[in-house]
């Protein structure tokens, strides 16, 4: 497929590196280097257990010209690059070479404390632009980051320019999130992406039949890319010229992919025989064939564009910096390994006598395979301006501004903790400006549903240009979208793994650009779960941010069972790097989003998962204390796990509710009292911090404990009654804080249609099951 060429991209992004024999000097150490350090974990290295270690090799060598290529003639020191999970030993050898990592790292792939299986921002010694390992995920990471980098240039401070690559195995692709990324409409306007894809044809377990790099042209070209197709090498496209060339060419082109892969692993005389096929130009190809001596056959069969640096720089300079790129790179999986080619190598590893040959073939020393080049050669000198080139300043940090713990409000009257996280926005920006200036809000197209339109109205939405608001002038039209670089809310289609892709990438820049953001990402609780992968999985590279899942629970009533959510509140349990809190009153709200905010952009944060109703709740029922100093500690109460909403002396029996359920709660405990049983009511805000303190408790961690004294004091312990608009599971623990007999509510089967009543009684939930609870535990 012809692309349009920028000219001024080109002369801008000249190739850099050195002359063509160093460069493939270079190619062949990254090759060896990092065949090496997957030979050393699993061959070299003691194994006590015998567990196997792992590494992946031939997805390594399929990489080594691309990585080769991309590093010594294309980065500048603003671009970024999101690796294959599998080739993440190419950049370590990389980063070895350019002086990035020292030498006592090579030998500890897959080694606790050494070099992680799959690139890692936050655990790799080296440079590692973007985590990758979960699927999809690492190769959208650039699309986002390329926003967020967007946003902060636009809105906050400067945070350079540069390119946003991406290097994709062709097995990636069957990733929906990938797709879901490339489709989003704003995306089509980043002219600083660009995909590298390894088109190796093979998966994990075979040569894969279909696929077709003319099906993903049209795909990513419908999306508004720029493709370019990198599929043979200076040899082979020198004997196309011959006669018999075309013949050739077609023969290669149309064969399928199992079939040329079979060619890879036969023999000089085999592929003789083999390669001319039977059709009519068959003999025009054996002719062509019959010329070349047995090396120079043997190499064009292999001679794809993904391995020739040539037909690498040629591509790198057509790219057109005004939309996204891909470049769709042809490659053998094991190219240059005696597994190259054979359908089971994703995994297989050389034998000890297969790396001495390799070494041999090389020009290696198989007893000493971490030697450098010698700083005084060609190579050497290469790898020493390359690293200079490329090496970066830590970002210093700025000062973050401060986010207020209180803003003095009461709320009263009837509201929803879902309507109450809009309003605390708006506080937001009010008194504490400058705070709000970094906050970013996301959604996937809910935003009018969730209660973000004040919001919204107020701070604009982004968009990589500024666009015209056709209904600002109208009146009836109430939410307005007024489209700008600068603007503070992002809207994208209904795709979550966008939604949090995005957040993990706003919630980065204080470490990538050194300016914080906090992002705030809103969407309907029940697909949370959806989102909770690659949301877990953006924490773990370091992306800090606030999810919030709103409306939640069978609350949810009229909605029915496919939009009812069950098991997110066990998220603060399980979710490492986050704090999940689950407000009963709009003031809980406001407090546990300014705790939130605050945990964002620091090297010591946390990101935080909310969970909001709905549901139209008195706020009567908060008692909120008039005292100042009584008022803050149940702030602090609040932000801590849980409080207590009403005591009385000796009591009976414990009722614990959390969130929507917490009306229930109290109007049991109005029952029971009226039938002589006293019952104390707790509040729970937050099951992972109360689970975090008993652990602490108990020495099994190092949190706080003092909540517990404060709200489940050895001297008010009692039966207690637990129950929560989720899966009674995530309450169950706190019986054990004091040892008490314990009945424990909450929703374990798919929800129904019908009245807040009536779904309350089909779950067990509802004030009568709280008093039966209750009776039962104290009869």
């Amino acid at each position: 497929m012809t692309a349009p060429i920028s000219r001024t991209s080109a002369d801008a992004r000249t190739a850099i590196g050195g002359s063509p024999d160093v460069l493939e000097e270079v190619q062949r150490s990254v090759l060896w280097l990092s065949t090496a350090i997957v030979h050393h974990a699993n061959r070299v290295r003691a194994n006590p257990s015998g567990l196997k270690v792992g590494g992946h090799q031939a997805s390594c060598a399929s990489m080594v010209s691309i990585m080769t290529s991309l590093w010594f003639e294309q980065l500048r020191p603003g671009d970024r690059v999101s690796v294959k999970p599998h080739a993440s030993p190419v950049l370590h050898a990389i980063n070895y070479l350019l002086g990035e990592l020292d030498e006592k790292y090579l030998t500890t792939l897959r080694e606790f404390g050494g070099l992680q299986s799959y690139p890692s921002r936050s655990k790799d010694p080296d440079p590692v632009d973007y985590s990758t390992g979960s699927v999809g995920i690492g190769a959208t990471a650039p699309i986002w980051g390329a926003v967020a980098r967007r946003y902060v240039n636009a809105a906050i401070g400067d945070a350079g320019t540069g390119r946003q690559y991406s290097l994709v195995g062709d097995a990636e692709l069957d990733e929906g999130a990938v797709w879901e990324a490339i489709l989003d409409p704003s995306v089509a306007e980043l002219g600083e992406i660009v995909w590298i894809i390894d088109l190796n044809r093979q998966s994990l377990d075979r040569v894969v039949p279909n696929i077709a790099a003319g099906r993903l042209e049209k795909m990513f070209a419908a999306a508004g890319w720029q493709v370019l197709t990198v599929r043979f090498g200076r040899l082979l496209e020198a004997l196309f010229e011959r006669p018999g060339g075309a013949a050739l060419q077609s023969r290669i082109l149309e064969m399928a992919n199992p079939e040329y892969q079979r060619l890879l692993r036969c023999d000089v005389d085999e592929l003789r025989v083999r390669l001319p096929g039977a059709s009519a130009q068959a003999s025009a190809i054996g002719e062509l064939i019959a010329k070349l001596d047995d090396h120079t056959l043997t190499q064009a069969i292999r001679n794809l564009g993904g391995h020739d640096l040539d037909a690498l720089r040629a591509a790198y300079a057509q790219i057109d910096d005004t939309r996204p790129t891909v470049i769709i790179a042809y490659t053998i999986k094991g190219y240059g390994l005696p597994t190259q080619g054979h359908p089971q190598n994703h995994s297989s590893l050389l034998t000890v006598d297969q790396f001495h040959e390799l070494a041999t073939t090389l020009g290696m020393d198989a007893d000493q395979p971490w030697d450098r080049f010698d700083d005084r050669s060609d190579a050497g000198k290469l790898c020493e301006t390359v690293g200079q080139r490329l090496r970066r300043q830590r970002p210093a940090p700025v000062t973050r501004p401060s986010v207020p713990t209180d803003f003095g409000r009461s709320p009263s009257g009837i509201a929803t903790t879902q309507a109450a996280l809009g309003r605390a926005l708006l506080d937001l920006s009010r008194q504490a400006p400058e705070a709000a200036k970094r906050v970013v809000t996301v959604s996937p197209d809910v935003s009018s549903s969730t209660n973000l339109a004040g919001w919204l109205n107020k701070v604009g939405v982004w968009s990589p240009n500024e666009r015209h608001d056709w209904f600002g002038d109208d009146a009836e039209t109430i939410m307005h979208w007024r489209e700008k670089p600068t603007g503070q809310h992002m809207e994208l289609g209904i795709a979550e793994t966008n939604l949090v892709g995005l957040m993990g990438e706003l919630g980065a820049t204080w470490s990538r650009w050194g300016q914080p953001l906090f992002p705030i990402g809103v969407l309907y609780d029940p697909f949370v779960e959806r989102a909770l992968e690659p949301w877990s999985y953006g924490i773990y590279a370091g992306g800090q941010s606030i999810l919030v899942g709103t409306p939640s629970g069978v609350s949810l009533a009229g909605e029915g069972g496919a939009h009812q959510s069950i098991k997110t509140p066990s998220i603060g349990l399980e979710q490492p790097g986050c704090v999940s809190y689950e407000p009963a009153f709009a003031i809980d709200v406001e407090w546990m989003l300014l705790e939130a905010i605050s945990r964002l952009g620091r090297p010591d944060g946390s990101s935080t998962y909310l969970r909001l109703s709905t549901r139209p709740v008195s706020q009567a029922l908060a008692a909120i204390p008039a005292d100042p100093t009584a008022r803050e500690r149940r702030r602090r109460q609040v932000i801590a796990g849980a409080y207590l909403l009403r005591h009385v002396e000796s009591p009976a029996v414990t009722l614990v509710g959390m969130g929507a359920m917490t009306s229930e709660v109290l109007t049991a405990a109005d029952r029971l009292a009226a039938m002589g049983t006293r019952a104390d009511v707790v509040c729970v805000t937050s099951p992972g911090l109360l689970f975090e303190a008993l652990q602490a408790r108990r020495g099994l961690g190092d949190g706080p404990t003092w909540i517990l004294d404060q709200v489940f004091g050895t001297e008010r312990a009692a039966p207690m009654v637990t129950v929560l608009d989720g899966h009674p599971h995530t309450l169950a623990f706190l019986a054990t804080i004091n040892h008490v007999r314990c009945m424990s509510l909450g929703v374990s089967k798919f929800g129904q249609a019908g009245s807040l009543e009536d779904v309350y009684r089909y779950h067990g939930i509802d004030t009568d099951a709280v008093v039966r609870a209750a009776l039962d535990l104290t009869d």
